[in-house]
């Protein structure tokens, strides 16, 4: 098995260099979901939850905060930069995100969103409901300036990742007695299944044809998990992780009946929890020091704008890091990430 994940890598490899002069390897790139993914969008909202200040984007290309939720670059970005596009996806709210610049695919991603539709609301994030429509006027745009035969191929062989959930149980869930008092963990997957199978269906019906989807991370292992649930231990939160893992099983099944049924669809699902699991339990082996906690701050809570240029105890350099924040991964570790991603992708650009 190590062999053949070995052969194929250097194939995925080889056909990223070959189009590193030429034409990314597919159409588009359009990105749904989270915090984990979201480069701009909540910039533009009346919402506590943002990164546009330092100490975030210290890292990035710019030296300049952006809106993501990183020192740096995030796993979509050097996603983007594995398929052979030259730029990143622009958050739909900015003004990046005109003319040409969106035909090769927009990021409707919004900090604190889920499948869960009140998750969202909560934190005036956008929903994945207005993500959609977004992504609806987003076609318009590209039909009125290529025509609806080019448009239709975008559309169809265009990549559309989804990341989200992780929202739902930790930002919600878990903190909200309306929730937890009247579901099971259990029952709450199955809810936030139906908003996925839903969205997906959606995306379907307008001509999406190649689709990932993110499992749950090891949520039990993020460093404000440890510090909100963890009960003053420095270890991983059994019980979170048992819930993701849950999750993420349904969540395969739920997506092995959605292929059955939708036909043409290329639909993968991108295990994050293992690949992840991995950096934080065995960080010395992938040339990390840290993983109990982020380098913003105390990094044990910080986030949004908890992390900010006044944290006391921030890192100097956050590559030896697997957290940036109490939630989100470094640059190192997406980069990590998203050769993973890379890896189990094949379906998708093949």
């Amino acid at each position: 098995m190590s062999f053949l994940r070995c052969l194929l890598s250097g194939f995925l490899l080889a056909m990223v260099f070959s189009v590193s002069n030429g034409d990314p390897l597919v159409p588009a790139l359009c990105i749904f979901g989270d915090s984990v993914v979201d480069v701009g969008n909540n910039n533009n909202l009346s919402t506590l939850i943002k990164a546009n200040f330092p100490p975030y984007g210290r890292d990035f290309v710019t030296h300049r905060p952006t809106g993501r939720f990183c020192n740096g670059k995030l796993a979509t970005d050097f996603t983007a930069e594995y398929l052979g596009f030259t730029s990143y996806p622009p958050a739909y709210l900015s003004r990046e995100a005109r003319g040409k610049r969106i035909l090769t695919g927009v990021n409707f991603a919004s900090a604190a969103s889920g499948y869960y539709e009140r998750t969202a609301r909560l934190f005036r994030a956008l929903t994945l409901t207005r993500q959609l429509k977004y992504y609806r006027l987003w076609q318009r745009k590209v039909v009125n300036l290529v025509g609806r035969t080019k448009a239709t191929n975008i559309f169809s062989g265009g990549i559309h990742l989804i990341s989200a959930g992780t929202s739902d149980f930790i930002q919600n869930y878990y903190i909200n007695p309306l929730l937890n008092r009247v579901y099971s963990p259990d029952q709450f997957s199955d809810i936030l299944m139906k908003y996925y199978s839903t969205f997906v269906q959606n995306l379907y019906d307008l001509g999406a044809r190649r689709i990932g989807v993110t499992t749950l991370p090891p949520t039990g292992c993020l460093p404000a998990a440890i510090t909100l649930f963890g009960r003053g231990t420095n270890k991983c939160v059994a019980k979170l992780n048992k819930d993701a893992i849950s999750f993420n099983i349904k969540l395969n099944r739920t997506t092995q009946k959605l292929k059955s049924k939708l036909p043409g669809i290329k639909l993968v699902v991108f295990d994050i929890y293992q690949p992840l699991f991995d950096l934080i339990t065995k960080p010395a082996e992938r040339g990390f020091f840290e993983s109990r906690k982020g380098c913003c701050g105390t990094g044990t809570i910080e986030t949004s704008f908890l992390c900010n240029a006044r944290s006391i105890g921030t890192c100097s350099n956050a590559t030896n890091y697997v957290f940036w924040d109490g939630f989100h991964p470094s640059e190192s570790a997406n980069e990590k990430l998203a050769q993973s991603l890379l890896e189990q992708g094949f379906d998708l650009i093949s």
